[in-house]
């Protein structure tokens, strides 16, 4: 069942080694900000004045490798810190331009694909086109090197990989969209939704030129201790842009109480690419598995770009189903529970989930789930460590069969 040491042993000290790098750089920014004990306490009411709040906010832009950041348990996921970078940028008459395909579910109603009368951007004016994926499920590079139009003001670039069956864009990748859209407009503004990115490489998007990211403290920089929130980070106008979204003009990054919430959210930001670590192994563990079994894997088994999420195509929902009941037995929480599908706020599909999670919705812990539509993919995330991945594994594998 488990791959050989052999095969182990080389892969997992490669993941061991960015760990260490991606360590270094949060503690560099812990050091830089003098980050001690009485960082932790918090203060109520409006939050005016928050020390713990505002350092995390400095340490967090320093490890993102941006001008300044925005890291607060007010964000209630990474939809939402998406939503208010989205809105804080665009205007009426400006285009969104998607150039890695259709962004995640639960982007559709923010930009106006589906439902109305919610205050979409779509009812505020703002007009949204994506270049689709090529044949081969990557970036259409010829199209996007003569995308940008007049009234383009805002390049969305998904990193992940989402419910599409594409790679997760790599930082060289990224910097490639960025270089190609700003030679045709220096002054549109490139935003990276970066969830399930975060220390999978030695870098940020912010780093080799995005304008904006944004994601959730939820997943990968949360280190599955961060109890909820989001961030956005990137430019100093844009961020405070995206402030005002949050709160109210006026207020901006000002207000919000941590409600003694910072502890948690600095050890989760140093536990981080430990968390990631362990999950990219884990998916090693589940691509390499059931590829073996003869199931479509990716990121494929050989893959040298691991991830946090690693897609399986299953081919039917009764196998989804097992698939995620199976992970679901094997959580440490609701192990007793079993997985049905249901509609889920955001979600087009009906979805099947597995989140035995001590974190409702983290996605830093182990949890798989997948939409209730043609091919039945799983979708499995995080794992605290490979070898609770590979206890789930074996009992999935048993639960399914092979293909």
């Amino acid at each position: 069942m488990m791959p050989p040491e052999s095969l182990l042993l080389p892969i997992f000290y490669g993941i061991d080694a960015q760990v260490k790098q991606n360590l270094e750089r949060v503690l560099a920014a812990f050091r830089r900000h003098r980050v001690g004990s009485h960082h932790f306490s918090s203060v109520s009411g409006y939050g005016h004045d928050d020390l713990g709040r505002d350092t995390f906010d400095r340490v967090f832009a320093d490890v993102m490798g941006a001008e300044t950041a925005l890291a607060r348990s007010q964000f209630v996921s990474g939809t939402h810190a998406i939503a208010c970078a989205l809105y804080g940028v665009l205007r009426p008459g400006d285009e969104m331009l998607a150039v890695a395909g259709t962004p995640y579910d639960t982007l559709e109603e923010v930009i106006g694909l589906r439902s109305t009368g919610q205050g979409s951007l779509a009812e505020f004016g703002v007009s949204y086109r994506e270049l689709p994926l090529t044949a081969a499920n990557a970036i259409d590079w010829h199209a996007l090197a003569s995308a940008v139009r007049p009234n383009t003001r805002l390049v969305h670039i998904q990193r992940s990989c989402g419910y599409s069956w594409r790679s997760t864009l790599t930082i060289p990748e990224i910097e490639k969209i960025v270089r190609t859209v700003k030679d045709q407009n220096p002054n549109l503004v490139c935003f990276v939704d970066n969830c399930y990115g975060e220390f999978l490489e030695d870098r940020e998007p912010t780093a080799v030129g995005a304008d904006l990211i944004a994601g959730s403290l939820i997943k990968n920089p949360g280190g599955t201790i961060a109890p909820t929130g989001g961030y956005v980070a990137g430019r100093a106008d844009l961020v405070a842009a995206a402030a005002c979204r949050l709160t109210a003009p006026g207020i901006g990054a000002s207000g919000g109480s941590s409600l003694n919430q910072n502890r948690l959210l600095y050890q989760g930001l140093f536990l981080a690419p430990q968390m990631v670590g362990e999950a990219m192994k884990g998916n090693f563990l589940l691509a390499h598995t059931f590829n073996a079994l003869g199931y479509p894997v990716n990121p494929p088994a050989a893959a040298a770009q691991r991830d946090v999420i690693q897609a399986i195509r299953l081919g039917s929902p009764e196998k989804l189903i097992a698939f995620c009941k199976a992970v679901q037995a094997h959580s440490p929480i609701d192990a007793y529970v079993e997985p049905v599908p249901a509609a889920m706020p955001g979600y087009d599909s009906e979805l099947v989930m597995a989140g035995g999670t001590f974190i409702d919705g983290s996605t830093s812990e182990l949890s798989a789930d997948g939409p209730l539509r043609d091919p039945y993919i799983a979708y499995c995330q995080g794992g605290t460590h490979w070898t609770h991945v590979a206890l789930a594994m074996e009992a999935a594998v048993e639960a399914i069969g092979p293909a």
